[in-house]
């Protein structure tokens, strides 16, 4: 382990001094990639050299209170530091083992997120608002940027499915661990007998896609424009900038009908379709890289069902990690940190362990 944070404590030497390079500064494109590596590498740099200095002072005290020449009120206070120092030791290695761990590549990026109404019908397309009112607020608290894509409402203010953007440096590594089926138990407004449903909304969430990194070939496309129109013939759009892209090959169609412009229409429907596809070939590589090994935190899979809302109870209860916290209402307004907080720390934890067996 030390071995590879003198390496890491070299490379971020190499880039500082690259970064003072002035042909590097006016080379804009370099300059930010070198920056961002900065950012990466700084945080562990920092806590080897609190290792580093943290150890010096434990390898004194050591040697001090092992010093039978020195007075034994000194040699006892040396013995005190000796101990604090090897706790503190044990907790920055603990630190720098979870720092070490690879990076999700993914995890700085922005989402596309889709929320699709489940069994239980307009209550399923109620509790699909539900969710994205959720995520709407916590994305706010974090200081996140949403932009709708496409929304396919019904008469009483739910939806069938609606996609989003959740743009913001970070949005991916706090979003990932929302795919899957979330399950809600609550008695609908339309039930007489207050008997109790349970209805169910798919959550998929994808990271945006560079097109660089997946470059979308035109003749694959079909692109159509159409007006578009709101919940019951609402809000209707006079003009046709609503868009339709059909990928050819995969048969997958995506559309985009919030914006009044079809420039943007289009540039947010194949940012869609884009981060769609990399999902998929994501998806196929994470299944070979890590087989039978695979994290039940991480898998994402959509038809796992992965977190249950009681009403009756005021309780919500993530599946995943056996988490259930008594606050619906505060998680149904955004306060989502403690259940992302403890998925992040299950899944560091899953892989720390599978490091370990390597």
């Amino acid at each position: 382990m030390i071995e590879k944070l003198e390496g890491i404590e070299e490379r971020l030497d190499v880039v500082n001094e690259k970064l003072c390079d002035p042909n590097i500064i006016n080379d804009q494109e370099n300059y930010a990639k070198l920056m961002k590596e900065a950012k990466q590498l700084e945080p562990v740099v920092e806590k080897f050299r609190e290792y580093k200095s943290v150890k010096a002072q434990n390898e004194e005290a050591f040697a001090l209170f092992n010093d039978s020449s020195e007075d034994a009120e000194l040699r006892e206070m040396a013995q005190e530091e000796w101990n604090e120092t090897n706790a503190k030791l044990e907790a920055i290695q603990e630190e720098l083992k979870v720092m070490l761990l690879p990076r999700d590549p993914n995890d700085d990026k922005n989402v596309v997120i889709e929320i699709r109404g489940g069994a239980g019908g307009e209550e399923a397309a109620l509790f699909a608002a539900s969710l994205f009112r959720m995520y709407s607020m916590y994305a706010e608290a974090k200081g996140y940027k949403i932009e709708i894509v496409n929304a396919n409402e019904t008469e009483l203010g739910g939806f069938k499915e609606i996609s989003f953007m959740v743009e913001g440096e970070g949005a991916y590594s706090r979003f990932k661990f929302e795919s899957g089926v979330h399950r809600v138990q609550r008695v609908p407004e339309t039930e007489s007998q207050g008997r109790i449903h349970t209805s169910t909304a798919t959550v998929a969430v994808m990271p945006e896609a560079e097109e660089v990194e997946f470059e979308l070939d035109p003749a694959d496309l079909q692109i159509d424009v159409f007006r578009s129109s709101g919940a019951g013939g609402q809000k209707v759009n006079k003009t046709s900038s609503a868009i339709r892209v059909t990928h050819i090959p995969t048969g997958m169609v995506v559309e985009c009908q919030d914006e009044r412009s079809q420039y943007k229409n289009k540039d947010k429907a194949l940012k869609v379709l884009r981060a769609r596809l990399y999902d998929i070939e994501k998806a196929k590589k994470d299944a070979e890289i890590a087989g039978e090994r695979r994290s039940q935190v991480g898998t994402g899979d959509r038809s796992e069902r992965i977190r249950t809302y009681n009403y009756p109870q005021g309780r919500v209860s993530d599946h995943r990690i056996g988490l259930t916290l008594y606050k619906i209402e505060q998680i149904l307004n955004g306060d989502l940190d403690e259940i992302i907080d403890a998925l992040i720390t299950a899944d560091t934890a899953e892989k720390l362990k599978a490091e370990s067996e390597d």
